[in-house]
């Protein structure tokens, strides 16, 4: 047996208008995932399948590496004093911020985009979703070789597919328009746009020109029919797209070492795009050191002649001079004065052409800049020096030696400048940049940068976990039916009976549905009768036993809500358990519309109450009686009528009523939905008991409060609720709990 660890009022609870507020806690959110534990995993299971799927699906994309030295030179001309230069301050230079720019400039992917032809995009067309994923199978086991078409699909490609183009050109129109190339019979090809317009009908190894297009197919392999998809890409997209997925970082700060990475289905491609992008760029750098010293070399060409008519002028002014005063050199003893002299001079003025080059380059602020007139202006100090010790010679030894210093000094600047013209014609020659490519762009054709196996199956199963998990807490959120018994009570219905959810119960319910030909009885109070719900309707059958003591007469009308709440296993059963107390029990399935009522006692539903009230049977035929439950009689619904409410009106089920209340000590009406028809409102009027059966997780507190409302706006009383299908889940959530006390077994009783 079964006891009741709580039993509930007779007495109903006054009316209130307010609700409870939801509590949610933790308990109760992992009861409701406990519930919904098949949804969840089977969607996580299935989002684990599906990424499978994907990992077999996508097309892998390889990425290639490469990585560029940059190396940090200062900008000091040729000839100037770099101990001197460098004692100014200098900026920090950071040459990898600047040369990473550089490597994905418009310019370097520009000449990457010219040699491979990026902007020609040729895909061949394949099967949705399964296509590449064939034609990648195919291509690994048969390198080489063309795949035959699968079923006659000829227009697809399956592997093997090679169109190579070398030469494209379209109207401006036509730019970033997708076009259509169709293989024909021994190399020949027919070019479409979208809507079937030939464009170019021409030959692979020609070239064609044709509607403003020219095109020049250097290899094609395929079968005729199969198409491929061809489109000349405007080259700005192209190379905005290039600086979008070339990635150029440098590893460490202010250390020059630049890492490029980038990724694409082919992995030769991507190897070829590294590889145009770092000698592009190696060579523009070497470009750029070539240009600066044929820069250089240009200023000193401009000068070589300026000064080479100085030594012309200076050394006939010399002649002139010794010609005139009969002197021949500068004494022996002013000639280490002299040799001084000129050496200060030819510095100053080889001074003053690199300022004058630098000046071009630079502003007056440089450090460099600020070198050479540090450099000048000391020279300038020693030779004023000197000045004062020239002055005590004489006047002939004086212009002697002025003219000695402007011939030699001319002179040394003209060597010095034909010697910087031959440096600068072999740097030109020999320029090399300040870059160069430490490792070759290179691909690890074993290791796909994506799909990453392992973290697209995490990533994949946690996703479907979270939304599962989402799902049935939303669902629980919008379904929002009553799971305590209190949130009826607010309504100003008492329970009087709590009824647990019956798993047995319940395949009693679906095999009645599933088989109901079969006139067995599917009563779980005969075939279960220690089932949890069993006690509750026990306990049920006691609250209704003195309740009925004020009750104007013995019909118990039961009804409910909506379908769906069990209100049918909770007649019959019922039915029985007052039967087997003695009392004569008398159960009517009043929902001549769609009751099932027979099919739980095992009879037919044809000579039932339909026919009863129309006359066509009289009450005997009617009643009958329920094997396996003495004391117990069923009246079915009978033949479906055209206006079943209308019926319930007729005078003859009034009768009827009188009668078997007479002949009963209690007659139970199993009776419609309230909000789907008005049968419970009419039937009600003849009840001297009225029950609501509520669905745990089912009707929401609107939904009762309406049925009750319906059902006393015509003069109906509904004496309390059954909260049926009653289920674990939190704590807090139903109030009635139901121990399972089943007798001793035979070796315990013995004793």
């Amino acid at each position: 047996m079964a006891t009741q660890l709580m039993t509930r009022p007779l007495t109903p609870a006054p009316e209130l208008s307010v609700t409870r507020d939801d509590d949610v806690d933790l308990p109760t959110l992992v009861a409701t995932l406990g519930e919904n534990k098949r949804l969840i995993l089977l969607g996580t299971a299935g989002f684990f399948l599906a990424s499978l799927l994907y990992l077999a699906v996508v097309t892998p994309t390889y990425e290639a590496n490469a990585v560029v030295q940059v190396e940090n030179r200062p900008a000091i001309p040729p000839g100037v004093n770099t101990t001197a230069a460098m004692q100014g301050p200098l900026p920090v230079a950071a040459p990898g911020t600047t040369e990473v720019q550089l490597l994905t400039s418009r310019r370097v992917l520009g000449e990457a985009m010219q040699q491979l032809d990026l902007d020609i995009d040729i895909k061949p067309v394949r099967l949705p979703l399964v296509g590449d994923f064939i034609a990648r199978r195919y291509q690994a086991s048969h390198p080489g070789t063309l795949a035959s078409p699968w079923l006659g699909m000829q227009g697809y490609g399956w592997g093997g597919e090679d169109l190579q183009i070398g030469k494209f050109e379209v109207p401006r129109d036509l730019i970033g328009a997708p076009l259509s190339l169709v293989a024909g019979q021994a190399g020949r090809y027919i070019l479409t746009t979208s809507d079937g317009r030939v464009l170019v009908q021409g030959r692979a190894g020609s070239t064609t020109q044709s509607n403003g297009v020219t095109l020049q197919v250097e290899k094609l392999a395929a079968h005729p029919g199969m198409r491929f998809d061809v489109t000349r890409r405007d080259p700005n997209t192209v190379m905005a797209q290039l600086k979008q997925d070339i990635s150029a970082t440098e590893q460490g700060r202010n250390s020059g070492v630049i890492n490029l990475t980038y990724a694409n289905a082919d992995p030769e491609r991507a190897r070829q795009v590294l590889d145009e992008v770092t000698t592009a760029y190696v060579q523009q750098n070497v470009q750029r050191t070539s240009a600066e010293a044929a820069s250089r070399l240009k200023f000193v060409t401009e000068q070589l002649p300026k000064v080479r008519d100085e030594l012309a002028k200076a050394q006939a002014a010399l002649n002139a001079f010794q010609t005139r005063t009969q002197t021949l050199d500068v004494a022996v003893q002013n000639r280490a004065l002299l040799d001084q002299s000129i050496a200060l001079d030819s510095s100053i003025q080889q001074l003053r052409i690199q300022m004058t080059e630098v000046a071009n380059r630079f502003t007056p602020s440089h450090p460099t800049y600020k070198a050479l007139q540090q450099q000048i202006n000391q020279f300038q100090g020693e030779r004023n020096g000197l000045q004062g010790q020239i002055k005590h010679l004489p006047d002939t030894q004086q212009g002697l030696f002025r003219l000695n210093r402007d011939v030699e000094v001319t002179n040394a600047t003209y060597a010095t400048l034909l010697d910087q013209a031959q440096q600068l014609n072999i740097a030109k020659a020999s320029a090399v940049g300040n870059a160069r490519v430490i490792d070759p762009a290179a691909v690890n054709l074993n290791s796909p940068a994506w799909p990453k196996p392992i973290p697209v199956l995490l990533a994949g199963t946690a996703i479907g976990a979270v939304l599962m998990i989402a799902l049935a807490l939303m669902r629980q959120l919008f379904r929002r039916g009553v799971e305590d018994p209190v949130d009826i009570e607010l309504l100003g219905l008492p329970v009087y009976a709590s009824i647990p959810f019956s798993e047995r119960g319940r395949e009693l319910t679906q095999s009645r549905h599933h088989h109901r030909k079969d006139r067995r009885q599917r009563l779980l109070a005969l075939s279960a009768p220690t089932d949890l719900a069993m006690e509750a309707l026990r306990t049920l059958r006691t609250s209704l036993h003195f309740a009925r003591m004020k009750t104007r007469n013995n019909l118990l009308m039961i009804t409910a809500p909506s379908p769906g709440v069990g209100k049918t296993f909770v007649c019959a059963n019922l039915a029985v358990t007052i039967a087997q107390t003695g009392q004569r029990v008398l159960l009517i399935d009043a929902d001549m519309r769609r009751g099932t009522l027979h099919d739980a006692v095992g009879v037919r539903w044809e000579n039932g109450l339909s026919d009863l009230i129309l006359g066509r049977i009289e009450l005997d035929e009617a009643i009958r009686k329920v094997q396996g439950a003495e004391n117990l009689s069923f009246i079915s619904r009978g033949a479906i009528p055209s206006t079943p409410s209308e019926l319930l009106m007729h005078d003859n089920f009034d009768a009827m009523l009188k009668t078997v209340a007479k002949e009963f000590d209690i007659v139970l009406i199993d009776t419609p939905p309230v909000l789907a028809v008005t049968d419970a409102a009419v039937i009600g009027q003849h009840a001297g008991t009225s029950l609501l059966v509520v669905r745990f997780g089912l009707n929401q507190q609107r939904e009762i409060a309406l049925a009750k409302q319906r059902l006393e706006q015509n003069g109906v009383e509904v004496k309390g609720a059954i909260f049926n299908g009653v289920e674990k889940r939190g704590a807090g959530t139903y109030a009635y709990t139901y121990y399972e006390y089943l007798p001793a077994p035979k070796a315990a009783r013995a004793r």
